[in-house]
């Protein structure tokens, strides 16, 4: 008999983002990483969760531009991240730096 081959799925951050305490933890982790592509990948990531159209709606965003604006490579303004993250419930918050050695 012959075994079926197990059919696995594309991770999709998405599908785990379910409440606020997971989406500050991804965030938080993102923006320690400093990468500004990668900020826009988990900033998709949660508007994807949370439904893109009603995230671009509170942002006061079409659609459609919100896609372009967290496309990778895309270079957004800071207002448009910043209301995307404010649509997201999402809050940046300065600490101090950690000593450099």
């Amino acid at each position: 008999m012959a075994k079926a081959k197990a059919k696995l799925l594309p991770f999709d951050a998405a599908r785990y983002l379910t409440d606020a305490a997971a989406i500050a933890e991804y965030m938080s982790a993102v923006l320690e990483s400093g990468d500004s592509d990668l900020l826009l990948l988990a900033l998709s990531d949660v508007a994807r969760a949370r439904g893109m159209a009603q995230v671009a709606a509170d942002a006061g965003l079409g659609r459609e531009s919100l896609y372009k604006a967290l496309a990778p490579g895309a270079k957004p303004r800071f207002d448009t991240v910043m209301k995307v993250m404010a649509a997201l419930g999402i809050q940046v918050q300065a600490l101090p730096a950690r000593p450099v050695r």
